[in-house]
Formats: C-alpha cells, sequence, structure tokens
C-alpha cells in the first residue's frame, strides 16, 4: 500500500484504491475548478491524469486556481500544475496538453482510453463540443457549470443537465444541446446564486490595461507571445476559491464515490475501464 493513501485507504479499502490507481481521467480546464479537481483526484490516488487547457497563469488567477502562484505567472497553466501533481505524488502519470479542445481537435485526444471525463471548460462552445464528443463515446462525464459571481458554497448541488435551475450558464448549455439535437443525460455541479457584479475597478482583464501575460515563459524556450481569451469575452466575471474550489472537489468526488460504488459490486480484478467492455 502507498503510504500516501493510508487515510484513504481506511475509508475506501484496498480493493478501491487499487481501482483508482489504474483508472484514468482527463480534466478538461485546469481554471478555479479544473485545478482543484485535478489535485484532489490526484491526492485520491487516481493513477492516470490527462489535463488539458491552451491558456497561460495571469496573475488575476492567483486568487482562485491553485497552480497559480507569483513563481508561475505567464507560465502554461497545464505545465505549472503537471509539476505540483507530481510532487504530490511522483508514482501518477500525469499528461499536459497545452491546446484547445474542438469538434475539430476531438480525435486527437484519444478520448477512448479515458474511463472519466471532467469538464471545466468556460467556452460555451467548446462545452459543447465536449460534452457531445465524450457521451458518444459513451465515456462518463461530469460537468461543472457557472461559478463566477458566488460566494457560498453551501449552494452548490449536483444533478442532471435538464433539472438544473438559476444557473445561466447551464440554461446556455442546455439549450445549445437542444440546438444539436442532444438527448442524453449529464451530470453537473451547479449553483443557482447569482450576486451583482462590481465595475469601480480602473485595470481589469477585457480592458485596454489587460493583466493577463504578453509573453509566455516556457522553460528550456524563448519567450513567446500568450495567448489570452479574455478580449472574446463580452464581460469579465468575478469569482472566489472558496466556491470554485469546492466545485471541484465535489467533481472529483463524483469520480471516487462511483469507483467506490462500482468495486462493491463488480467483478474483482477488473478496472472501471475493463467493466465497461471499453
Amino acid at each position: 500500500m502507498n503510504p500516501r493513501f493510508q487515510r484513504l485507504t481506511l475509508l475506501t479499502g484496498s480493493t478501491t484504491l487499487d481501482a483508482l490507481a489504474q483508472t484514468k481521467v482527463m480534466v478538461f480546464g485546469v481554471g478555479g475548478v479544473g485545478s482543484w479537481c485535478a489535485e484532489a483526484l490526484v491526492r485520491s490516488g487516481i493513477g492516470q491524469l490527462s489535463i488539458v487547457d491552451s491558456d497561460r497563469v495571469c496573475v488575476t488567477n492567483i486568487n482562485r486556481q491553485v497552480q497559480a502562484l507569483s513563481s508561475t505567472v505567464g507560465q502554461s497553466k497545464v505545465e505549472a500544475l503537471k509539476t505540483r501533481l507530481l510532487e504530490i505524488n511522483p508514482g501518477c502519470t500525469v499528461e499536459a496538453f497545452s491546446r484547445v479542445f474542438s469538434r475539430a481537435s476531438a480525435d486527437s485526444f484519444t478520448l477512448e482510453s479515458v474511463d472519466y471525463v471532467i469538464d471545466a471548460i468556460d467556452s460555451l462552445t467548446h462545452k459543447l463540443d465536449l460534452i457531445e464528443a465524450v457521451t458518444q463515446r459513451g465515456i462518463k462525464l461530469y460537468a461543472s457549470m457557472g461559478m463566477a459571481q458566488k460566494l457560498d458554497p453551501t449552494q452548490l448541488k449536483t444533478g442532471d443537465i435538464w433539472e438544473t435551475q438559476g444557473c445561466p450558464l447551464a440554461r446556455l448549455v442546455r439549450s445549445g444541446l437542444r440546438k444539436r439535437g442532444f438527448q442524453g443525460h449529464v451530470t453537473v455541479v451547479y449553483s443557482p446564486e447569482h450576486l451583482p457584479l462590481h465595475r469601480e475597478i480602473p485595470i481589469s482583464c477585457g480592458s485596454a490595461q489587460c493583466l493577463c501575460p504578453k509573453r509566455a515563459c516556457v522553460e528550456g524556450e524563448a519567450a513567446r507571445p500568450s495567448v489570452e481569451w479574455c478580449s472574446s469575452k463580452k464581460v469579465i466575471n468575478g469569482s472566489a476559491v472558496p466556491v470554485t474550489a469546492a466545485a471541484g472537489m465535489i467533481l472529483a468526488s463524483l469520480v471516487i464515490r462511483d469507483i467506490y460504488d462500482r468495486y462493491t459490486r463488480e467483478p474483482k480484478g477488473e478496472t472501471p475501464h475493463e467493466a465497461a467492455g471499453l
């Protein structure tokens, strides 16, 4: 038994821990929600993790993203997070993909090799593309809805996307899925809370004085122009780590609990991937 996971083993038993070690999870979007989800999965013994995000660490990420530090501003989010995750568990296989998921790029991610997918993308089109691609392949998906403009993590809920209420992003996702003819079901984390936006700060992302790094710092390479998404957003919303981190933890717990539940009734010796016939 890996001593890192002794306390978890006392809770779940060694069979579940063995299953976690053989499980493959892919997290799309490692911002305020996805970064905490990825860390929780690695701290819970997940053996293989892929993290996907094309963005660079911005100083404004420090209030809510686990890999965002003064020392990592300008670095690739996935590379900075990978370094942290391997410090937690060097035995975990971590793949970092610094690129965008879309309908056109879906095949490049070899989704068929994954047991679980976490959707923590905040771009609506790419979010819809991911939900379609993953469900078409029969892979279990857990998705985060909007976590901006919220302060109260106790209002977070889980449920089917079609049953969500009070979340603006979930409403847009439902509408987008209907337009695409999607009739499947997706378990999501959402919150009906919505606080007003304060606009009195003079400098912010999306403005002429945007704080996003203009040059990307990549170890072993010359600095190069950074990719930033802020200029394409109509509004930059506020967000707080108690909510975003709690949502990420809930997403991780959905994976862990599903494995725990499955291993109380499935034949021992099969990984979740094998048990699903994939």
